[in-house]
């Protein structure tokens, strides 16, 4: 059987989680967990429901009862898709007038030590603490480890997405040419997103000359002009949810010997990075792998964010691979290894891919060429 339908993985998947949830509840002492629409819920019951001003809440008991399910009649079809059916989850839904966080609150036991997810808005947030004993805490010691280590299901998704960006990335010929501009690039980068795989296409920054100085430009009205270093940070989600996210450097013609020189050191500061990956080591490690070196060159001032970030539901999630995080990495986890070189006014310059820990080392999931690509 697949490891996932259109939409979602199998209902088995959804039930490992909910039940390593339930042990990390115990583990960290607390009653009950209450979710909200976002990435921890489409993680444990594959539901992509949005968040609106009437209340949706997953509630997970720690004495291992059915988990129900708060939510307005009016968006049950948000539930379709997702493995609630199949796991058995008890849906409690509700029509205006009735107050749902009275639902909730009827689903806990008296003296529940409850956590809330760490994106609940506080619209439900405070109406919901108003019916606790005591105040709510955050889910992160819950949902932390569980969704920085990813199942077997979730690395396939990066990888399929991993893949999805390479051929957008290996297209870059057809739409990176003199004189267009980097909003008219960018149109045709999101177009090949989807038309590669994605749902959507998440971001799509196209930084040109003294643009690619910006790490976080995204397209403006600037026409791209012969000798131009290029910046291309492109990802989208893939289904069910999983994101890609990978940067490569072109150049518009042959660079210069300053360029070119200092494209190297970036070049093997991103590849003693990813070399530095495996279990054991910690994230502040493998930062200072790609850190040092550009530091060495003389660039250190150059490399203006950490080295990664981790992803999958979300593009930006834990473990970030940053100076002083001591958490030390395991098999399972996948995070970006993105050092940059910028120089305002002038030129940037960033390699990106994301990687997976494996057992003895790591894996990359984008296989484009590093290099300058000259175009």
């Amino acid at each position: 059987m697949s490891a996932h339908t259109d939409s979602r993985f199998e209902a088995d998947v959804y039930r490992a989680r909910l039940e390593r949830a339930v042990e990390q509840m115990r583990a960290a002492h607390l009653d009950a967990l209450l979710i909200t629409p976002g990435a921890d819920l489409r993680y444990l019951i594959g539901s992509a429901a949005e968040s609106f001003e009437r209340l949706t809440c997953l509630v997970i008991l720690a004495d291992g009862a059915t988990p129900s399910v708060v939510i307005p009649k009016l968006e049950l079809a948000a539930l379709d898709g997702s493995a609630a059916g199949e796991l058995g989850l008890q849906v409690l839904d509700w029509v205006d007038g009735i107050n749902p966080y009275a639902l909730v609150k009827s689903a806990l036991h008296v003296g529940s030590r409850v956590a809330v997810a760490d994106a609940m808005p506080a619209l439900h947030l405070l109406p919901l603490a108003e019916s606790f004993t005591g105040l709510p805490v955050s889910a992160t010691p819950v949902l932390r480890e569980l969704r920085m280590i990813k199942d077997q299901a979730e690395l396939d998704a990066l990888r399929r997405a991993g893949s999805a960006i390479d051929r957008v990335h290996a297209r870059m010929g057809e739409f990176l040419q003199v004189g267009r501009t980097e909003a008219e690039v960018g149109a045709d980068i999101t177009a090949a997103i989807v038309a590669e795989g994605h749902t959507e296409a998440a971001f799509v920054i196209v930084g040109s000359g003294p643009h690619g100085a910006e790490p976080h430009h995204e397209v403006s009205e600037r026409r791209i002009e012969a000798g131009d270093v290029v910046v291309v940070d492109i990802g989208g989600p893939v289904e069910p949810g999983y994101y890609s996210d990978s940067t490569r450097t072109y150049a518009l013609g042959e660079p210069g010997a300053e360029v070119a020189a200092r494209y190297a050191e970036l070049e093997r500061a991103q590849a003693a990075a990813v070399a530095a990956v495996r279990p054991g080591v910690t994230a502040a490690t493998v930062d200072a792998a790609a850190r040092n070196p550009l530091t060495e060159a003389g660039f250190g001032s150059a490399f203006l964010h950490r080295t990664g970030h981790g992803i999958g539901l979300s593009v930006h999630e834990e473990p970030y691979i940053v100076a002083g995080n001591d958490l030390v990495l395991q098999p399972g986890m996948a995070f970006s290894v993105e050092p940059g070189i910028y120089f305002r006014g002038a030129w940037g310059a960033r390699i990106e891919d994301i990687v997976i820990v494996t057992a003895d080392g790591s894996e990359s999931v984008n296989n484009r060429p590093r290099g300058l690509t000259i175009l």
